[in-house]
């Protein structure tokens, strides 16, 4: 073939080529747009609005690398020992029961006595000083009950180990400060808890499981949370947990929850888990309240308690927009800037406060003789007020609750006085003059004449104390004990308050 007839085919293939496509865009181009969102910085008015323009589509990747090397010395090993001990079991025990009382004759011993075995407890702290002052929980330092462990040490993440002293425990926050002797500790530094915010990340470090330093990492999935544990340890519970999906577990009580520059942000406490094992979530005590209850330990061995002087309404206590106020003492601060009931604190100086449990944390945080800013909603209206917190609760209408509690339970209360406690031999407790038919109390064996001294390990001295028990333990299966004057040993009755009458 010749050239110039290679040539004319190849341009003929080439407009035919041409002709083709431009057809073919002729015939379909209106079927095949794509869409395509604007380049411009002006996005829909409905958009979520993560990004604040079109170039902020990318994210650089977390390191965890440099805040767990700084934070792993800092966070200790702790382990506890309870040696064997003789234990009085005398609550099941029946009034005018021969059986026992001859037991007690042939035996020479109380019936019911046995031994406790040793017990040893694991757990974690975090040094916060170059002198070895070490923050954990009140839980890990304890000896099963309101005493402490009779040995506790600590072992740092280089093996070293030392004996630790106890300088001050709060059961209320669940938390506790440890001493060991020396100079040079790494530690951590205080971040801010009020500036956590959700999805921000987050690692946690300790010793689970008795193994040795742990780190796992997550996001903060809340804040301000309550879970009614601290109630199984104190009558005045506090509690507005950071809640997190890094992985906890046991041993982990007493470790850091730090951020991703290393510093502190909150102690590991708990976890919400059905089998007592990591199930999704976990819980840390805000670092905001750990500073003021850790400094009056150090400072004072225990907690001076700031008050506003305010008790919850029960039906709002979590409501979500704020703290619902059901009462007012009546010479607390809170009165004295005019706060009433049905008022809704909805901020303490910067920190907005959605529930009952994020205004017990906040007021806490600070000191008796501080002066806060108060932002309050009443009748729709919003205001803000300066109080001065007091070192007192103030006092309430103590009949009000006596008659509250009294119609919750089905019963009618009172607190004995100190002359019939010193006579019974016991700190307080609460008689039930008679119990009502259909409440309840009427629902156990309890008789009247009953003194009230503990609800599930908790003393209780008077009725007021029995009414804070019981709103603390509202989730929770509750135990009374108590005694009968005349009668020896000590009586539990289990308590449903969620059975239908």
């Amino acid at each position: 073939m010749k050239l110039k007839q290679v040539l004319l085919v190849v341009a003929i293939s080439a407009v035919s080529a041409i002709g083709s496509v431009w057809i073919y865009g002729k015939i379909t181009g209106k079927k095949n747009e794509t869409f395509v969102q604007a380049t411009d910085k002006n996005l829909p008015v409905n958009y979520a609005g993560f990004f604040d323009n079109a170039a902020d589509v990318g994210g650089e990747p977390v390191d965890f690398t440099k805040a767990s090397s700084t934070a792993v010395p800092a966070v200790v090993h702790i382990k506890t020992k309870v040696p064997a001990k003789k234990i009085s079991n005398n609550l099941s025990r029946n009034r005018n029961n021969s059986y026992e009382d001859l037991f007690e004759q042939f035996f020479n011993q109380p019936f019911g006595q046995q031994y406790q075995p040793e017990q040893r407890g694991s757990g974690s702290g975090v040094i916060i000083s170059e002198d070895g002052y070490i923050i954990t929980n009140n839980h890990v330092i304890t000896d099963g009950g309101a005493g402490v462990a009779d040995e506790i040490t600590v072992t740092m993440s280089n093996k070293k180990t030392y004996k630790a002293k106890l300088i001050g425990k709060d059961a209320s926050s669940d938390l506790a400060v440890l001493k060991i002797d020396g100079k040079g500790f790494p530690f951590l530094l205080y971040g801010n808890s009020d500036n956590v915010k959700l999805g921000q990340w987050v690692l946690a470090i300790g010793y689970p499981l008795s193994l040795e330093t742990t780190v796992t990492a997550g996001i903060v999935s809340a804040k301000g949370r309550s879970i009614g544990i601290n109630g199984r340890q104190s009558q005045t519970p506090i509690e507005s947990f950071i809640q997190t999906d890094a992985a906890v577990n046991q041993g982990n009580s007493g470790g850091a929850l730090i951020t991703t520059d290393g510093q502190l942000i909150g102690i590991n406490s708990a976890i919400y888990a059905p089998t007592g094992t990591y199930a999704g979530y976990s819980f840390a005590i805000p670092v905001n309240l750990v500073k003021k209850i850790v400094n009056d330990l150090i400072k004072f061995g225990d907690v001076k308690r700031p008050y506003l002087g305010v008790k919850a309404d029960e039906e709002k206590f979590d409501a979500g927009d704020g703290a619902y106020i059901g009462s007012v003492a009546k010479d607390g601060a809170a009165a004295a800037i005019g706060l009433q009931k049905g008022d809704v604190i909805t901020k303490v100086n910067d920190a907005p406060i959605s529930s009952w449990t994020e205004l017990q944390a906040t007021v806490s945080s600070y000191n008796a003789g501080d002066k806060i800013n108060i932002t309050y909603k009443r009748n729709g209206n919003e205001k803000t007020v300066a109080a001065v917190l007091t070192n007192k609760t103030g006092t309430y209408d103590q009949l009000a609750t006596a008659t509250t509690i009294g119609d919750k339970l089905g019963a009618e209360l009172e607190t004995i006085s100190k002359e019939k406690a010193g006579k019974y031999e016991i700190e307080g407790g609460v008689l039930v003059k008679k119990i009502k038919s259909g409440g309840p109390f009427s629902k156990t064996k309890m008789q009247d004449g009953f003194i009230i001294t503990t609800i599930n390990g908790m003393d209780i001295t008077s009725v007021e104390e029995l009414a804070q028990a019981v709103r603390s333990l509202r989730d929770e299966n509750i135990q009374l004990e108590g005694m009968y004057p005349g009668y020896v040993g000590i009586y539990r009755y289990p308590l449903n308050l969620d059975e239908e009458e």
